[in-house]
């Protein structure tokens, strides 16, 4: 048997990756560009993917990728994880991680996140392992990259890098989530101010079935403006988190709005955003992190897509 070495991504190697995801996840990957040899050439000569691959002797048997937005940006994702069922066994995924981490703070960047799937917990477990911290939960995020019906709910972790913190505002917390809050304090550390914000205020995208808003801030104008919105979509909020974040929890669950736990904010920004949903489906799930498995909970206990059955 030969040996299996990791090693950096070259140029010629797009069609073996696309051929890669193809194997593991036959038509269900959820980003396009990797059964596109040819964007995946582009994104690496623009510098917003940095590749690892696991070769064995000529075949590429293992893929991981620090995902940034712009080469200038201090915040990266480690992402685009796929592992030949083959080769499942020898700690692949995680490798790829450890020296993608070590990749990452030589390019500068400050954190590094990751989106873990929650069909199964080996993604989690890697996480935990890679010293990623959980801190929120994407409620029907994403279609199911397994070829399930039901949407994959996805678990956000995140590493800061050795030396920089992500410090989350200093108040004292609700208590409904004091449990979580104080956990990430204690680990990313407490500040007096939130981060810079970029861009307009209010930013909405629609992906699928589900509106995503991004919002600098709640005032009463906009408050009313989301509480009028029709009742059967269903709506991410990721709002910028501040120390009016107990009068914001209020607000938005009395509108129908759960608190999910938060994400980082991007493209330099710092900060966090504090992640908002309404509507999505009814289901079980067995997650690795308590704090995660909480929020999901409470999640199921609040609220539901009214008319949506399980499928």
């Amino acid at each position: 048997m030969e040996s299996l070495i990791l090693r950096n991504y070259r140029e010629s190697d797009a069609a073996a990756v696309s051929e890669l995801f193809r194997q593991v996840y036959g038509d269900h990957y959820v980003q396009s560009d990797v059964y596109l040899p040819c964007l995946i050439s582009q994104n690496h000569a623009k510098k917003r993917w940095h590749s690892l691959v696991a070769v064995e002797g000529e075949r590429i048997r293992g893929h991981a990728t620090l995902y940034r937005q712009s080469e200038a940006s201090y915040d990266a994702e480690l992402a685009l994880s796929a592992v030949h069922p083959d080769t499942r066994g020898q700690n692949i995924a995680t490798r790829l991680g450890e020296q993608l981490l070590t990749h990452a703070q030589a390019l500068g960047c400050r954190s590094v996140s990751i989106k873990q799937v929650t069909h199964h917990t080996y993604t989690q477990r890697m996480a935990i392992s890679l010293g990623f911290h959980n801190t929120g939960l994407l409620p029907d995020y994403v279609r199911s990259p397994f070829g399930c019906k039901k949407p994959e709910s996805i678990v956000v972790g995140v590493r800061a890098i050795d030396g920089y913190q992500r410090p989350l505002p200093d108040q004292v917390w609700p208590a409904s989530c004091r449990p979580l809050m104080e956990r990430l304090t204690a680990v990313f550390g407490i500040g007096a101010n939130a981060g810079r914000w970029r861009g307009a205020s209010v930013q909405v995208e629609q992906h699928g079935d589900r509106h995503e808003m991004l919002l600098e801030k709640l005032d009463p104008e906009l408050l009313n403006q989301l509480r009028s919105l029709p009742g059967h979509w269903l709506i991410s909020i990721r709002l910028q988190l501040s120390r009016q974040f107990a009068v914001d929890l209020h607000s938005l669950n009395a509108i129908g709005f759960v608190f999910t736990g938060l994400a980082p904010a991007q493209d330099n920004q710092g900060g966090w955003l504090a992640l908002f949903h309404r509507g999505f489906r009814p289901r079980r799930l067995a997650l690795h992190c308590a704090y995660m498995q909480d929020l999901h909970a409470q999640t199921q206990r609040q609220f539901s897509v009214r008319d949506l059955s399980p499928v």
